[in-house]
């Protein structure tokens, strides 16, 4: 890995807990808690830090001179790949407050990526060809969760079940059969919600 991947790793972990930390409360830490938080030694690390993250539009300097979040802060990584899946039907919603997809969607933001979904092996849950996942990465989930798994290199959407003392993976959509992977599979996120766009 070079030096400049090494340096880019580095600051994208970092953002990622900024995020969680902006999540959490809704501001950003001053420069001598971000210190503590991030496990940095010196000031002027943060410092190089904070400029570069600047630089990539994820971090403002507001008015007061406090740190805010930039353009691209609340960015999540779209991922090119698709998942096989199913349907859904919008709701209607009228009045209320504003949300904003993050407060909404995403409660852990250094872990969440979105996935389009392809296919309707999933519509009776309401996921539809065409819609975007939001997922949280993690090698585990429980029985009943929504999941992305990965078999033979492929991504697919499915609700983890067991039966006879293994995992299963279970569409919503009857023209669809219950998968029993023969070979090990691998649990790449749980669902946490989704969003369409027309």
């Amino acid at each position: 890995m070079t030096d400049f991947n090494q340096t880019q790793a580095f600051d994208l972990d970092k953002l990622g807990q900024l995020r969680d930390y902006f999540a959490s409360y809704h501001s950003l830490p001053s420069y001598s808690y971000m210190q503590q938080l991030l496990n940095m030694r010196s000031k002027d690390t943060i410092s190089k830090l904070i400029a570069r993250l600047k630089l990539m539009g994820f971090l403002d300097v507001a008015p007061d001179k406090k740190l805010s979040p930039g353009r691209r802060f609340f960015e999540r990584p779209l991922s090119n790949s698709t998942v096989q899946a199913g349907a859904f039907s919008a709701t209607h919603h009228e009045g209320g407050d504003y949300i904003t997809i993050d407060e909404h969607l995403v409660k852990k933001p250094s872990i969440t990526e979105l996935i389009p979904v392809r296919g309707d092996s999933m519509k009776d849950l309401g996921i539809m060809d065409g819609d975007t996942v939001v997922v949280e990465k993690r090698p585990t989930a429980n029985i009943g969760d929504i999941v992305v798994a990965i078999i033979d290199d492929k991504f697919t959407i499915k609700t983890l079940g067991k039966e006879n003392n293994q995992f299963v993976l279970i569409p919503a959509n009857k023209e669809f059969e219950t998968i029993r992977p023969k070979e090990q599979f691998y649990i790449y996120g749980v669902v946490a919600g989704q969003f369409r766009t027309y």
